[in-house]
């Protein structure tokens, strides 16, 4: 599609926002943005897939995040910009390859705050009955968009606490449960139930690939804090690679750990899976299942305090490219904190909040389709970032590039692979969401048709305009 003819006005220096998050500050996001997962929602794999079929998709899984991860890290040094993924594939496919990239991670970190906060509600719920749900996750959205407005670097180190905390627990887990590890308890029905692997155990595997993706959902989130590193070039490699390690070595611990301690079928509907595989060895009134059930929050609040860090700077750097309202691009002039982002990202989510039983799809409430959509949201911006990295190796080969993807074009290609087989299997056993999914992005790109002049107009951003466009602006200065 032609744009629209303007004249760009003023240019993106990239240092609206404050330049103050360190190394581990950003490993803190990584690790922080995904923790959750630890805690609850994978379990629900073994009910389709058995243990050792669910630990099988959880492998393959697991290959693609970590291939994509290595492959991602060279985009986010190389184009180091709030925008994540929308900049990447705004740089190599124009305008069009932008909106779908910034729109299906904008759908996925909008879309992931709602359920969580009401998981964190209703924790809270179970320590305090007269506490509303609701009431909690709605002031979850409060208390976190307030810190997140004061000020990047305290809501980086608090994400610190909170993730090492989160992750302490992790481990308290595991060696309260060890004494009841045997392995026979992790293997017995582990294919589906049956203790021999038969073709009949694959739709269950591939039914549970969401709750695999569960595990490491939106760490490539800390790409949306490229603008707020110190030294991003070395940074956020570092900060990539530990997060995903630290993220693999916990989820293996947790699902073994938790599977061995006793029967896991009883553990695979739920979504408090750790502490009722607590019960297993250490019973009801053990001081260490309180002490898991009390901190067991951290885990919740790291996840939701980090995605509204992602959220933000997508939705501020969509505004500052003339994608969303410019409105919304305005930094605090005291925080250096896109705060309007902040809030727009968080009405979202208390919308969904409130309509959590008014909207019922496929007999699930709305949130638990959120989660879904956003999934989808996020397996959409895979595979576009992984073309993208594809694109710019051959269209632009001297581009500077502090961290190359090791393997290529190996790593690229299984994520790019991997994902696709995940969509696939998404597809088929979420198509009614998928249609939504379609439907919001097809509303959206009406709205990306109408907003061409403005976009036109946009402050010039070298690092989001392709080469073609850079040429074409050289010739008219």
């Amino acid at each position: 599609m032609e744009e629209a003819h303007g004249q760009h006005v003023g240019v993106v220096s990239h240092h609206e926002l404050k330049q103050t998050l360190s190394t581990l500050q950003l490993w803190a996001i990584a690790v922080g943005l995904v923790i959750s997962g630890e805690y609850f929602g994978w379990s629900y794999g073994w009910a389709s897939a058995g243990t050792l079929g669910f630990t099988v998709t959880a492998l393959f899984v697991a290959a693609m995040y970590a291939t994509f991860i290595f492959s991602f890290t060279e985009l986010t040094t190389s184009i180091p910009h709030a925008g994540g993924p929308f900049a990447y594939a705004r740089h190599a496919y124009g305008p069009v390859g932008g909106y779908f990239a910034g729109a299906a991670t904008l759908i996925e970190f909008v879309f992931a705050p709602p359920a969580i906060s009401l998981a964190i509600g209703a924790y809270l719920n179970v320590q305090f009955p007269s506490l509303d749900p609701k009431l909690a996750a709605f002031c979850a959205y409060l208390v976190f968009m307030g810190l997140n407005i004061i000020g990047v670097e305290i809501a980086a180190t608090f994400e610190l606490v909170v993730t090492v905390l989160a992750i302490f627990e992790l481990l308290v887990f595991m060696g309260v449960v060890s004494p009841g590890f045997s392995i026979a308890n992790f293997v017995k029905g582990g294919w589906s139930g049956e203790d021999r692997f038969s073709l009949s155990t694959v739709p269950g595997m591939f039914a549970a690939i969401p709750f695999a993706i569960w595990f490491f959902l939106a760490i490539e989130g800390v790409a949306m804090a490229a603008e707020e590193a110190k030294d991003p070039r070395r940074s956020i490699p570092i900060a990539y690679i530990t997060g995903i390690l630290t993220l693999l070595a916990l989820a293996v611990g947790v699902m073994l750990f938790a599977g061995a301690s006793g029967d896991w079928t009883k553990l695979a509907n739920i979504n408090d899976p750790l502490p009722q595989a607590m019960k297993f060895v250490v019973g009801d009134s053990s001081n260490w299942l309180h002490m898991l059930v009390a901190l067991g929050l951290f885990g919740l609040v790291a996840s939701f305090h980090g995605i509204i860090i992602g959220y933000s700077r997508q939705i501020f750097a969509l505004a500052r490219a003339g994608y969303l309202p410019p409105v919304l691009a305005t930094v605090h002039p005291r925080f250096k904190t896109p705060w309007l982002a902040i809030l727009a990202g968080g009405a979202v989510g208390v919308f969904a909040i409130f309509s959590d039983n008014l909207l019922v799809i496929g007999g699930q409430p709305l949130t638990a389709n959120i989660v879904t959509m956003s999934v989808f949201g996020a397996i959409l911006m895979y595979m576009i970032s992984m073309a993208s990295l594809f694109r710019l190796r051959k269209a632009e080969p001297d581009m500077e590039r502090p961290f190359r993807a090791p393997f290529y074009p190996w790593f690229p290609a299984f994520a790019l692979f991997g994902a696709t087989i995940c969509m696939i299997a998404m597809i088929y056993y979420n198509f009614l969401i998928f249609v939504i999914f379609c439907i919001m992005l097809a509303i959206g790109y009406v709205y990306f048709l109408s907003t061409a002049r403005r976009r036109a107009q946009a402050p010039e951003d070298v690092m989001i305009e392709t080469k073609e466009e850079l040429q074409q602006e050289g010739l008219k200065s």
